[in-house]
């Protein structure tokens, strides 16, 4: 009966669209079969779940107390005198993660730490439990976990950097042990789930490079501090005291300026020397503050983290688009007009508009691919032209040149906005870079694609695009402005100027009114290009430039509107009154204790100039402190005497005031 019913049925006459339903569905099943190949790039659902041996909240729930238990034990090594002398030979203190006012801090750990508190930052983003110790129940508590988050981090992460700040074995001696607890458990979880349900199979593990390197950085920085503790003894109370005397001794040194021999440049070697502005070579004499290292270290590292999100996220759901397109879809596009048809009729005669459809995805994959590539580069170029604009920045405010840097005076003091901006102008960086890439991904995304599918597609394939048609209708106008502009650069150069002998004059000015008159409607349609040409390279320039908090987005009379310029000012004015070389030195040369000396000084070179006789040659210890107070106090008494004030401004103008050779007259 079976048999019978199903005869009966094929008995029936087909249906009109049944070979059609067939033709589909085969079509169908083609697809599944090659979307299999390529969603296992994306769809984290055939990923089989993973349990490592040390889980985050086993992880958390460990290394949480042990950080806390730490930053209490080593509280206890820092003394405050201040309140009761008599109790532990002065109360414990809180650890400082680091000197970032300093010079002689440690850079390349600090770096490290902030990167690794910033990459961590990043996960909470796409993480289900943005606190491992709670989970989230709800998506409204998972909120206020982020935002618990945001103040737990910094908290487990400190004593990495705060075990450094005692200059102490035991310090170095648990720095070494959180380190490597950190670093095991972070490589231990990388290594046995590598692939992790997020947005990518491997976004997980590329996210986690920052934070590996950071980890792996720390857990050799510090047993080499506590081997180089154990052989050399305790470290000098007064950092950063070799720095500043090389910057003093390089500060007094004579040296003269190689000028060059040719008066004009080549083509060749100003490209050259523009280039080379965009690369940070470091310098004898001066050294980039620790805050600014670790803000372009924490700017690189957005980058890295925006570009990886920005990679995963739209790369692979394009060649999933791309594998599984069929013929149904194809026909779809042809009738939209977005892919050209060549006169099929049935959607099984369509295979060139098939390969087209692929070709203009995977064209579509390359113009994403290379324009994030592009925007990357720009990106870390600006950087480094940030870190060299910043050291001419420095060294014109130590000079006292504050016009050469801000457009109006300004008082170099700490004030309460300054040390706010300053607080946050490592964070300013990053998110300025950040944002600056996003904008740029856009922008040059959409600029290359409408290049490749205005241009370059149809000169590949012999067909007229949009922009074609626009020039071939249009010629005559295009035309009609381009010998106005030439007409009237060729009667400037050749009618309306006359040369004399040193100087150029107008001439021929009722011609000159004449064709002012005449062009002035040409020219609203000249103005008009130009209007547009304004608008597209001042958006380009501020993408391009908007991670750079050097330079102000906006016009000098409104540039304090700007946040991140304004950021960078009241920075530059803390670091200046904190941290000025000259006097950091003057500092420490009075901190230097005084010496007996049984025997006589040997006599001084009277030839050598004042400034290199203050540095610590030849002359003993004694005599060359005592010479040294002395001098440091005339010249601060004169430099503070109200009836010198007017000589005093024209001596420090002379340029040979100090020994220093005076330079080339400028233009």
């Amino acid at each position: 009966m079976a048999s019978n019913g199903s005869a009966g049925i094929w008995d029936s006459p087909p249906e009109p669209g049944m070979f059609l339903d067939e033709e589909l569905g085969s079509d169908w099943y083609i697809y599944e079969s090659t979307e299999s190949t390529a969603r296992d790039d994306l769809f984290p659902e055939e990923i089989p779940e993973c349990h490592p041996t040390i889980s985050p909240r086993l992880y958390h729930t460990v290394m949480a107390p042990v950080s806390l238990a730490v930053t209490l034990a080593l509280s206890f090594l820092v003394k405050r005198r201040r309140l009761r002398r008599s109790c532990w030979n002065g109360v414990p203190g809180l650890l400082s993660p680091a000197d970032l006012l300093g010079q002689d801090g440690p850079r390349a750990a600090a770096a490290a730490v902030f990167g690794l508190l910033f990459s961590s930052l990043c996960q909470l983003l796409l993480d289900p439990d943005p606190l491992p110790l709670v989970s989230s129940a709800s998506p409204g508590a998972r909120e206020l976990w982020k935002l618990a988050a945001l103040l737990y981090y910094p908290v487990l992460y400190f004593p990495l950097l705060g075990c450094a700040g005692l200059r102490h074995r035991l310090g170095y001696a648990a720095g070494t042990l959180l380190a490597w607890g950190h670093c095991g458990a972070q490589l231990g979880h990388r290594l046995q789930c590598p692939l992790e349900h997020k947005i990518h199979r491997l976004y997980s593990a590329l996210s986690h490079v920052p934070i590996l390197l950071s980890l792996a950085l720390l857990s050799l920085w510090y047993p080499a501090l506590l081997i180089r503790s154990l052989n050399r003894g305790p470290e000098p109370q007064i950092p950063g005291k070799s720095y500043y005397r090389k910057y003093l001794k390089a500060v007094l040194s004579k040296r003269g300026r190689k000028e060059s021999s040719k008066i004009k440049e080549s083509l060749w070697s100003r490209i050259r020397s523009y280039l080379r502005s965009y690369i940070y070579i470091p310098e004898e004499g001066f050294r980039i503050p620790l805050m600014l290292v670790v803000s372009v270290t924490m700017a690189v590292i957005a980058v890295y983290q925006v570009s990886l999100l920005l990679l995963v996220a739209a790369v692979p759901p394009l060649r999933i688009v791309r594998a599984g397109l069929t013929k149904d879809v194809v026909v779809l596009l042809v009738q939209f007009g977005l892919v050209p048809s060549a006169g099929a009729a049935v959607p099984g005669d369509m295979e060139r508009e098939l390969r087209t459809a692929r070709h203009y995805l995977w064209a579509l994959e390359v113009c994403y691919i290379s324009s994030l590539v592009l925007c990357c580069l720009l990106t870390c170029a600006m950087l480094l032209r940030t870190l060299a604009m910043h050291r001419s920045n420095l060294r014109a405010l130590y000079q006292g040149a504050v016009l050469d840097v801000f457009s109006k005076a300004h008082i170099l003091r700490p004030s309460r906005g300054a040390v706010v901006c300053w607080i946050g102008f490592s964070g300013f960086q990053a998110a300025f870079a950040c944002l600056g890439l996003l904008i740029q991904q856009v922008i040059f995304f959409l600029c290359s694609v409408a290049f490749t599918f205005l241009v370059v597609i149809p000169l590949q394939d012999g067909t007229s695009s949009l922009l074609f048609r626009i020039i071939r209708n249009m010629w005559p106008f295009w035309l009609t402005l381009v010998v106005a502009v030439l007409v009237q650069h060729l009667l400037a150069r050749f009618q309306f100027l006359e040369q004399h002998s040193l100087q150029k004059e107008l001439t021929n000015r009722r011609a000159l009114y004449i064709v002012t008159f005449l062009l002035f409607p040409t020219n609203v349609l000249v103005g008009v290009l130009a209007g547009v040409w304004r608008v597209v390279i001042s958006g380009l320039y501020n993408a391009v430039h908007l991670c750079r908090l050097d330079i102000s987005l906006l016009h000098r009379g409104v540039e304090t509107f700007d946040p991140g310029y304004h950021a960078y000012c009241h920075y530059l004015k803390v670091e200046v009154s904190q941290c000025h070389p000259l006097l950091k030195a003057f500092c420490l040369l009075l901190l230097q204790p005084g010496r007996t000396q049984p025997h006589p000084a040997a006599p001084r070179d009277t030839h050598l100039e004042e400034g290199l006789q203050l540095m610590p040659a030849k002359a003993p210890a004694a005599l060359r402190a005592r010479r040294l107070r002395a001098r440091w106090s005339v010249a601060y008494t004169l430099l503070h005497n109200p009836s010198l004030a007017a000589s005093r401004k024209t001596a420090l103008a002379d340029p040979a005031a100090n020994g220093a050779q005076p330079g080339p007259p400028r233009p």
